[in-house]
């Protein structure tokens, strides 16, 4: 591969490296690897220059279904300028094998719309997704049970609001219709802790690798995250609860940010929120106080530390700054962050790479929640609340009994709360990341011809996948 590749290519190269330690036929390999539909599309938008005068734009649109061994399929839709095809393709391929990791019962798929937003009012963005979901709906890409989609870098829950609304408009009376969509607003049927699932599952996912004290060891580092010096690079949604939990629930030390307009660097340690409300406040995370400015981002990927958390875009680290790369563990919270080439150079000097398409799979894995929770009509927890709560307040009695010391009533509250749906989310979660780390690790561990944690996790994926489409009776 050459840092040239495209991102599809990089994927595919990763999926090569995997099947080459299976026995399935080649026919099944190429059937999985392919992407099943890509549908590209255009739409014109109307809109005013500075003179008042109308013209239309042509709006470039793409769904991109990549496996269909599981329905419905399940990927975010991305507002990007510079997205293209062979993006949208490589995300989607993610998904399936993503989605196999965790054990989330879709197919991957992926959707972008190449705009800026920020350069359209909220009016026209609202024009561009309506339309979208109408020219979705039309092939039959989007549905409760053929195509989900959620929310990626440039969408949010506004949108996906709008993804819903425009959805049940076109399907009166059909009783799952919400279910079209996650990411949603909690109060248009989103679920609790969705928001955050994405970062929160990064940080689940270094808790488990930094727990293993062998694999720390080897690094020269101390089991556990609390202390690790840790370097962000993208301050958006990813990012910011990534930083957010490695800082508040790991004990993790943030020393340095990075955003598009440069980086901070502050060895005591930044507090991501307030580096936020700073960004809000002047447009740019740079003159941070206390902090010192580096004016090109990339270089904070260089700079000495134990963690290392791509947050932004693909291809971040490649063969070009890989030798310069000085952290021992990468987190990759964004998709493909880093190239094969780079990867080689990275692992063959010892650096842990905990895989993006295991690593930032907590989005995914609460969108399922969340669809499940559409499907029900209830809200998680609703049902069973008041009589765990009842539970634990039978337990605190019987201490209280057996030790003779009466708890204050902030003890009694905190002791007999009864979990209610964030609490559910991420224990759910956390069950799930903590599950595949281990999975991933013991393949990793227990064949010599693994050389990686993105090997292992490729391959259980590949397995997985193949067995489905053998079970549905396609490759017999």
């Amino acid at each position: 591969m050459s840092n040239h590749a495209s991102f599809f290519e990089n994927v595919v190269h990763n999926v090569d490296r995997a099947a080459a330690m299976t026995t399935h036929p080649p026919g099944l390999i190429d059937h999985i690897k392919i992407c099943n539909s890509v549908y590209h599309f255009e739409f014109p938008l109307r809109r005013h220059n500075e003179r008042g005068e109308e013209y239309y734009e042509v709006i470039q649109a793409w769904r991109v279904e990549h496996s269909h061994h599981k329905l419905p399929t399940k990927g975010g839709i991305r507002y990007a300028a510079e997205v293209n095809e062979d993006e949208v393709k490589a995300l989607a391929a993610l998904m399936t094998y993503k989605c196999a990791i965790v054990d989330v019962p879709f197919g991957g798929a992926k959707g972008a719309i190449q705009i800026d937003p920020s350069k359209y009012t909220k009016e026209e963005v609202e024009r561009i997704t309506r339309r979208y979901t109408h020219e979705l709906a039309k092939k039959n890409f989007i549905g409760p049970g053929v195509d989900v989609p959620a929310p990626d870098y440039g969408t949010g829950e506004r949108e996906m609001a709008w993804i819903a609304d425009t959805y049940e408009a076109l399907n009166p009376g059909q009783l799952d219709a919400l279910a079209c969509v996650t990411g949603k607003p909690i109060s248009q049927g989103g679920v609790a802790g969705r928001r955050e699932a994405t970062g929160r599952g990064v940080f689940y996912a270094l808790r488990e690798a930094c727990s293993n004290a062998d694999d720390m060891r080897e690094l020269g580092l101390a089991p556990g995250l609390a202390g690790k010096r840790v370097v962000v690079q993208g301050l958006g949604n990813v990012g910011y609860h990534s930083a957010k939990f490695c800082r508040e629930e790991g004990e993790a030390i943030i020393i340095a940010i990075a955003e598009r307009e440069g980086a901070i660097l502050n060895p005591a340690g930044l507090n991501e929120e307030e580096v936020l409300q700073h960004r809000r406040a002047t447009g740019s995370i740079l003159n941070f106080p206390g902090a010192t400015n580096i004016p090109d981002s990339r270089d904070a990927l260089e700079l000495e530390c134990d963690i290392l958390i791509p947050a932004a875009l693909e291809n971040q680290i490649t063969g070009d700054n890989a030798s310069r790369i000085r952290a021992r563990i990468i987190g990759e919270g964004a998709n493909g962050p880093t190239t094969p080439e780079a990867e080689a150079i990275l692992v063959g000097r010892g650096v842990l790479i905990v895989p993006d398409i295991y690593a930032n799979a907590g989005g995914v894995t609460v969108s399922y929640f969340e669809w499940l929770k559409n499907l029900a009509h209830v809200r998680i927890g609703r049902m069973g609340k008041r009589y765990e709560a009842a539970q634990e307040r039978r337990i605190v009695q019987v201490i209280e009994t057996v030790t003779g010391k009466r708890l204050s009533e902030s003890e009694w509250a905190m002791l007999s709360k009864g979990p209610d749906e964030l609490d559910y989310v991420k224990s759910g979660l956390e069950e799930t990341m903590v599950l595949a780390y281990h999975q991933l690790r013991e393949t990793w561990k227990s064949r010599k011809d693994i050389p990686d944690l993105r090997t292992a996790a490729f391959l259980i994926a590949l397995e997985k996948v193949a067995r489905d489409y053998m079970e549905l009776g396609i490759f017999p």
